[in-house]
């Protein structure tokens, strides 16, 4: 025994190189010319020469796999029956390569029965398209493990069936994840190639859209299957078939389900309802009550059960997000070609296998040709022989033996081996002169046919003209419709597909805690009453900002330096009435020497609003609003502020409408936001004056008033209706200027009390104050229809109706809106806007009934209403 000293890093190398190429070539990836792993090869092979075709009966699998293990295959008969039961399986090929007779599982991933129990055979398509003319020499053949036999490197496929079936697999440092795709539609691309080497990708697109996968489904968007197609590498995003019922029990409707018919490629439906299980029963799913499975062998049904007040497209875009009922397919086209892995786009993927039929009609070709010429040599020998035939009996009768009767065949008649061979074996039935036609019209033919072969071998258009002949016949025979299609729509699905569009409350604190309620927490209640608490407030926080919107509404917060931030409302956290929210530098980057003194809910930003600002110094301006459409995480300018100076109201307005603004002393001024009182101006400029006030007066709301509103002070002012008295407040129909004082004091004054200024004037007296050390903190425009919200500086917030509150003129003094604590005052006051009940879809899917029912707004809140309020530090 000899030791040769090795070095172990080298040894290690080359081993593990040599162990990984193995794995690579002749295991895990498929060869773009069949697109078969060597396994799924040799078990068709095997099958063929076992002449288990589409017309002959079954035979038992472990028949089969004997065959394969025993002749081809060196390995675990269990890696054997599962790629041969794979191949039968309806759910995992788009085109099954084996026709099982059966147990073969199912979607279920239940397994399939023993190999001695289940049978099989070729189907039609895989004798036709993968294995014909597998005896012409098309392709070339390789030892088998033991040297004792031969095998197909690969098969002379007549259809690209990497990309027909697709194929997965994991080498050494590399893998591979090819879908599926329609036979009608790659047969089309091919063709198309053949008529235009040059194609582009975009008309290869048009023909073959996308994957087709065997369970249907849908794909959602074209970029990851452009992106798949180009480089070889993509995401394809698959999602259920779904759709929302109404089940009906003893004849009457009942309760909406969700009905799943389809599922994506590869998804085990049994596991995807036991984690939709277990997610309701931990409560990460909601609105679902029950869940079954009625699949039976007619197809897929799973009924999944909605509680009555479940948003059925809610729940069902849950469903997309958080479970299998969609997900992706990474596409990673990774191949062999020619003994060596290259990731391919679509194109190229075409390309090989176009190339290699061309190779292996050439080879076919060539094939026939030879036979052909031996034939007819064959028959030139005939020939002779039937022209010399007396002579040549003569001969054959006097010479000694075989082989001398063989040569002097060869010497006197000029012929070769194989002629003299023929002649030899010649029958005494071909002498007749029938026979003697029969020869020389067969060597007619094939001298025909040898010259339209070698026609063939010469001009590289008759063999695509042949391949595109055999395709379709392929595509006629057996092509089938699409089964997954392809939503054009590339939207992805976002957070807030999975939000109903509730109306909400959010509160801010003067500590800077913000959370969401939904409006129904408060119930009406009469007025003057005590109200509930709306927060858990520390001794010294108060509310300061309070506004109703909607969960997909833009929540915009203003800060004190003039700083605006976005948030959507869906995003604020949902608290209970008790809870005190979480900090708001949680969710917004708001430096510690900030604040935010105004908020504002939007629900799409247009050209022709504006958001109208004004400071605590008394400067106004208004911005396009669609300027604040793109708000960085860490701000954007909205205005210019003096030395001191701070923003402290934001309102949405348009030009044809006025502003009421409001001081803390009740004086009120009213002006038009046209172009000529107030100007638009960018985002870093100051503003002009809006009020002037008296000494010790300070400004504290602001309020935008719509153009029919404005309109209709214009025209009373014309008439000469201005006048403040209680008969002109009896009289009027509403609007309303809502007046709220911090201790609990309010009324409604009619808007056309409030006759149309010039801005920067001194106003209008709005209140006379009933009791002392009293201030206004709340001037908003109201409907009758509306409900009225008032926060206190402790937390305690009440709803009421507006019409409960009395109509007064301006110089009345108000009633009890509130009762109040001693240590206690009203900080914020909004006005909820009625919901509107029309019967027709908003952005969501969710019908007019729906929003009656559960607050979702989508375009019915008022677009005219105020909803926002804050009062003054």
């Amino acid at each position: 025994m000899s030791i040769i000293p090795t070095d172990l890093r080298n040894e290690m190398s080359r081993s593990y190189l040599e162990y990984a190429m193995s794995v690579i070539v002749g295991r895990a990836l498929p060869d773009a010319k069949d697109g078969l792993k060597p396994v799924h090869r040799r078990i068709l092979y095997a099958m063929h020469e076992l002449g288990l075709t589409a017309d002959r009966p079954f035979r038992k699998c472990a028949r089969v796999v004997g065959e394969v293990l025993g002749k081809y295959h060196p390995h675990g008969d269990t890696a054997v029956y599962d790629a041969l039961v794979r191949m039968a399986q309806d759910f995992s090929m788009r085109w099954p390569l084996i026709n099982g007779h059966g147990n073969f599982g199912s979607v279920d991933n239940d397994p399939p029965a023993a190999m001695r129990y289940t049978e099989c055979r070729l189907q039609a398509l895989t004798t036709d398209a993968l294995l014909q003319d597998i005896e012409s020499d098309t392709v070339e053949f390789g030892d088998t493990f033991d040297g004792s036999q031969q095998e197909p490197l690969v098969l002379p496929a007549r259809i690209p069936q990497l990309l027909l079936n697709g194929s997965s697999g994991i080498a050494v440092g590399m893998a591979t994840n090819i879908p599926p795709h329609n036979l009608g539609e790659l047969l089309d691309g091919v063709i198309a190639l053949i008529h235009n080497p040059e194609i582009t990708l975009n008309e290869l697109i048009a023909l073959i859209p996308g994957p087709d996968f065997p369970t249907g489904a849908q794909i959602l968007g074209i970029s990851g299957i452009r992106d798949a197609y180009t480089t070889g590498r993509g995401s394809v995003t698959m999602r259920g078939v779904a759709a929302i019922e109404t089940l009906e029990q003893r004849g009457r409707p009942d309760r909406d389900a969700i009905i799943i018919t389809e599922l994506p490629y590869q998804t085990n439906k049994a596991a995807m309802i036991e984690r939709i299980a277990e997610m309701v029963n931990e409560r990460r799913l909601e609105g679902i009550s029950d869940i079954r499975d009625e699949s039976d062998r007619d197809g897929m049904r799973i009924v999944i059960e909605l509680k009555r007040d479940a948003y059925p497209r809610v729940v069902l875009n849950n469903l997309y997000k958080q479970t299998p009922l969609q997900n992706n397919f990474g596409v990673n086209m990774l191949a062999l070609v020619d003994g060596e892995p290259q990731l391919l786009g679509l194109k190229r993927m075409l390309e090989v296998f176009l190339d290699f039929r061309v190779e292996t009609i050439t080879r076919r070709t060539r094939y026939e040709l030879r036979k052909a010429e031996e034939r007819d040599h064959i028959l030139q020998g005939y020939l002779i022989a039937l022209d010399n035939m007396d002579a040549i009996i003569a001969l054959i009768r006097h010479a000694a033996d075989t082989p001398t009767a063989k040569q002097e065949l060869i010497s006197s008649y000029g012929l070769s081996e194989m002629q003299a061979d023929a002649i030899l074996q010649m029958q005494l039935r071909r002498l007749t002169a029938l026979e003697t036609d029969k020869i020389q019209q067969e060597h007619e033919d094939l001298r025909a046919k040898i010259t339209d072969l070698e026609d063939i071998l010469a001009r590289r258009e008759r063999i695509l003209g042949i391949i595109e002949t055999e395709l379709a016949y392929i595509r006629d025979r057996y092509a089938n419709p699409r089964r997954t299609v392809i939503e054009r729509d590339d939207s992805e699905l976002t957070d807030i597909s999975l939000i109903a569009n509730e109306q909400v409350v959010i509160l801010v604190t003067e500590y800077g805690y913000i959370k969401r309620m939904p409006v129904t927490t408060f119930e009406a209640q009469s007025r003057a009453t005590r109200g509930k608490a709306g927060a858990r407030i520390k001794e010294d926080d108060g509310i300061q900002h309070f506004i109703t919107c909607c969960c997909h509404d833009h929540v915009l917060f203003f800060s004190d330096r003039g700083v605006a931030y976005s948030l959507r409302a869906y995003q604020v956290p949902e608290g209970s009435r008790a809870a005190q929210g979480v900090p708001i530098v949680q969710m917004l980057p708001i430096p510690k020497e900030e604040k935010i003194t105004s908020v504002l809910a939007v629900q799409g930003f247009t050209d022709d609003e504006y958001l109208i600002m004004l400071t605590r110094g008394g400067f106004i301006k208004k911005t396009a609003l669609s300027a604040f459409s793109n708000i960085r995480a860490n701000g954007l300018i909205a205005i210019s502020l003096e030395e001191g100076d701070e923003l402290r109201w934001v309102r949405l307005g348009r030009t044809s409408d006025s502003i009421l603004i409001g001081s803390n002393h009740g004086m009120a001024i009213h002006f038009k936001a046209d172009d000529d009182q107030l100007r638009p101006l960018g985002r870093p400029t100051r503003g002009v004056r809006a009020m002037n006030l008296r000494n010790g007066d300070e400004l504290i709301s602001m309020d935008v008033l719509p153009s029919q509103i404005t309109d209709a002070v214009a025209l009373a002012e014309a008439e000469g209706n201005d006048e403040d008295s209680e008969e002109a407040a009896a009289n009027s129909q509403g609007p309303w200027v809502l007046v709220i004082t911090a201790r609990g004091m309010g009324k409604r004054v009619p808007v056309s009390l409030f006759r149309l200024q010039n801005r920067a004037g001194m106003g209008l007296q709005a209140l006379k104050f009933r009791l002392d050390n009293d201030s206004l903190v709340a001037l908003l425009v109201v409907n009758e229809s509306e409900e009225l919200m008032l926060v206190t500086n402790r937390g305690i917030i009440i709803r009421q109706r507006i019409n409960a509150i009395s109509i007064q003129s301006r110089a009345a003094q108000g009633v009890r809106v509130q009762r109040l604590d001693e240590d206690d005052a009203i900080a914020a006051v909004a006005a909820v806007p009625q919901i509107l009940d029309e019967d027709e879809e908003d952005g969501d899917g969710i019908n007019g009934a729906d929003v009656a029912n559960h607050g979702d707004s989508g375009d019915a809140i008022a677009p005219d209403v105020a909803v926002n309020e804050e009062s003054p530090e």
